[in-house]
């Protein structure tokens, strides 16, 4: 039983650390070259797809990290899969107090609607996603470490 837990989660983990370095690394870099409008409306339906799947993702990982400390407390590894959940709650809280706004706001946005500092707020979501990206990325090594 532990061990399908442990698979789940790490499976889990690294396919969300997966989709959001492909967010931070290709995706935006493929949407920023569109024309203008269609970047904003890309960054906009990218917004909403990933706004609704996403909460699921790092709730789901997190709960799942809490349970594999749990199933195997006390033993070997159970602080690094401790350290892991404890970064991804620092994933959520990061999510909730600084992605979340901003993706709030830009999921509503058109090309008749939008702000003029429209791309100024979509670069200040990237910075914050890169640190969230680092610090899953950290959670999710920690985990594979914690196998050995």
């Amino acid at each position: 039983m532990l061990g399908t837990l442990q698979v789940v989660t790490i499976v889990t983990v690294g396919l969300m650390v997966g989709v959001e370095l492909s967010v931070a690394f290709v995706m935006n870099r493929i949407l920023d070259a569109l024309p203008e409008d269609s970047a904003q409306l890309a960054h906009a339906h990218g917004g909403r797809m990933l706004g609704a799947l996403m909460p699921f993702w790092y709730i789901g990982s997190l709960v799942l990290s809490a349970a594999w400390a749990v199933a195997d407390w006390g033993h070997r590894g159970t602080g690094l899969v401790l350290t892991a959940a404890g970064l991804l709650v620092l994933s959520v809280v990061m999510s909730l107090l600084l992605l979340v706004p901003i993706n709030n706001r830009n999921k509503t946005w058109t090309p008749e609607n939008r702000p003029a500092d429209w791309r100024r707020q979509l670069r200040r979501w990237e910075r914050y996603h890169h640190l969230r990206v680092a610090v899953i990325v950290a959670a999710f090594a920690l985990l594979a470490a914690a196998l050995t």
